[in-house]
């Protein structure tokens, strides 16, 4: 068995499919690089019955196999990677965001899954489509059943391939918000997101996975409907391209329409959510890279494990970057060099042997992470670093990578080429798509993009949402506790009673919005009259000097404050 770092040699059919033995069965193809037909490892699976549609279009029938089970599997792991997204999110958020940012993924799955559905699964993978996007045959599932599409997926049936395809959909629209939280209108959004996955993401999906998508076939260009595909062209494993490039450069247009937050911070409210969320991430990234595999083999094994491996060596390498400069060993640059690993193993995944994992990780950890501290002499506001980490990861990772000639380290350098173009066409066509969309969206009355400056003040919480993540209270130095109170907790004054002993909560600040004030946005400070913000920030998180300031319920670098007078 002969493993390269650039490749994975399978068959040049397909990166995601099974190899015909000529006997008129399917077999796993998990060989994993004998270029002369020898199947090391190979597992024959039950027949596939032969289907024949009106068109002529001949396709397998799958009788049940591990295979079925396995992507059904996969399915339900990549679904819960879009809760783990908004866990991830949600932490990197002020408090007052942080529901509205996992109500944004989660709508956004739900969103997806219809459009998906209805039209979004025919145009993205359909058998008979031309070069550039396919039909609406397989509308609202219309003819999937039992039958394998033999050139994609040929061990499971079509049902389970779209219904693991579908939860691809749903994570790539809801990675696009991390470049513009703290700031994002839902229903624009919504409306956005739904236009988005018809233009973008079916489109570029085809481009790269289905049997007459150019991407797939450049080689042989232009590929008409009715001739035979050669399938050589760039190849990317579970969705480099389709899924990081084209949401990283639809959150790069989306951050530049609406603009920068009033207020760019640095402080994240929990990063335990974060944490949580990216292990979430990486335990879902299994199934997204192995299940990509099209059924459980070899491939779909090796698949998983450059994974985790990747991953690993991305967390460790963004940890020592960070960590030549503040000396201290960051939570946060763990979880970034985690997601960095994810996404850089993506489009190579199903290719590279394990050593070259490592390579990988290491690579797109540092060049995503010096990314970062590029772009803030840039002055746009990538708020979570989508567009920094999936857009850039996305193309370092799909610099790699084809399971028939060889890659570069081959001296196949044509393959560089076909990668980088599609890398450039995915990139340009979501920006350019996503940017008009935008911009159209924003001008209709109603829709526009952003909410008001009182509104992102407030946080997207109860300004889009009417709803809190966090029942905050206020407490006033001083404060009386009433006698219920001290029965309860003795001489201890409670968190969130004043001077008459009333209770003070979230509700009643966000009931008299304009009383609310922010000390890191009253332009006086921030112009260094009075007590700044800098003084705040190193003061235990609250100016002391300020009268009727207290802390909050929260950590205090990340809350904002209300005078004593305001209640």
């Amino acid at each position: 068995m002969r493993l390269y770092c650039s490749y994975l040699r399978s068959d040049p059919i397909s990166t995601k499919m099974a190899r015909n033995n000529g006997g008129g069965e399917w077999i796993n193809s998990t060989s994993m690089g004998d270029t002369g037909g020898n199947a090391s490892n190979s597992t024959t699976v039950a027949p596939l019955v032969a289907s024949t549609l009106a068109n002529g279009l001949f396709l397998p029938l799958d009788t049940g196999s591990p295979s079925t089970g396995f992507i059904i599997w996969g399915s339900a792991l990549v679904f819960i990677m879009v809760p783990g997204l908004a866990l991830f999110y949600s932490g990197l958020s002020k408090y007052n965001n942080a529901l509205s940012l996992m109500m944004l993924c989660m709508l956004t799955m739900a969103v997806v899954t219809i459009q998906f559905f209805l039209f979004g699964f025919s145009l993205a993978f359909s058998e008979t489509g031309g070069p550039f996007i396919g039909d609406f045959r397989a509308g609202a599932l219309n003819t999937l059943a039992t039958h394998a599409f033999p050139h994609t997926a040929p061990q499971i049936p079509s049902v389970a391939f779209m219904l693991f395809q579908m939860q691809f959909a749903t994570i790539t629209a809801a990675l696009i918000f991390g470049s513009v939280p703290e700031r994002t209108r839902f229903v624009p959004g919504m409306l956005f997101i739904f236009l988005w996955t018809t233009v973008v993401y079916d489109f570029v999906a085809y481009w790269t996975w289905a049997d007459h998508g150019w991407i797939r076939n450049f080689a042989c260009l232009p590929v008409s409907q009715t001739a035979d595909p050669c399938y050589n062209g760039a190849y990317d494993f579970a969705g480099g391209g389709p899924v990081h490039i084209a949401s990283g450069f639809a959150g790069l247009a989306y951050c530049l329409v609406v603009g920068r937050r009033k207020l760019v911070h640095v402080e994240h409210h929990s990063l335990v959510n974060v944490m949580l969320g990216t292990g979430i991430l990486w335990f879902g990234w299994f199934a997204f890279n192995g299940g990509s595999a099209g059924a459980a083999n070899t491939r779909a094994a090796m698949a998983a494990t450059v994974t985790t491996i990747a991953a690993a060596t991305g967390a460790v390498s963004w940890v020592l970057y960070d960590y030549i400069f503040t000396r201290k060993v960051s939570a946060l640059s763990f979880c970034s060099g985690v997601v960095a690993g994810l996404v850089g193993i993506t489009p190579a995944s199903g290719f590279v042997a394990p050593w070259c994992a490592i390579v990988i990780g290491f690579i797109v950890a540092v060049v995503c992470n010096s990314w970062v501290r590029f772009k803030k002499r840039l002055h746009f506001d990538d708020s979570f670093d989508a567009f920094s980490v999936h857009g850039c990861g996305g193309i370092v990772g799909k610099l790699d990578g084809t399971d028939i000639d060889g890659g570069w380290l081959e001296g196949n350098w044509i393959q560089i080429a076909y990668q980088l173009g599609s890398s450039a066409a995915i990139a340009a066509w979501s920006f350019v798509i996503s940017f008009i969309l935008l911009f159209v969206i924003n001008k209709i009355p109603g829709l526009h993009l952003r909410v008001s400056d009182e509104d992102e003040t407030i946080g997207g919480d109860y300004a889009e949402m009417g709803e809190v993540g966090y029942m905050l209270v206020i407490s006033e130095p001083g404060a009386e506790a009433s006698i219920q109170d001290q029965e309860a907790f003795g001489s201890i004054n409670p968190v969130g009673s004043r001077l008459d002993g009333k209770r003070v909560s979230m509700g009643d600040i966000l009931t008299n919005r304009e009383r609310i004030r922010t000390l890191s946005t009253d332009s006086n400070r921030r112009n260094g009259n009075g007590n700044g913000t800098a003084s705040a920030r190193h003061n235990g998180g609250f100016d002391s000097t300020e009268p009727g300031l207290h802390m909050t319920t929260l950590p205090p670098n990340t809350i904002d404050y209300v005078r004593k007078a305001d209640f």
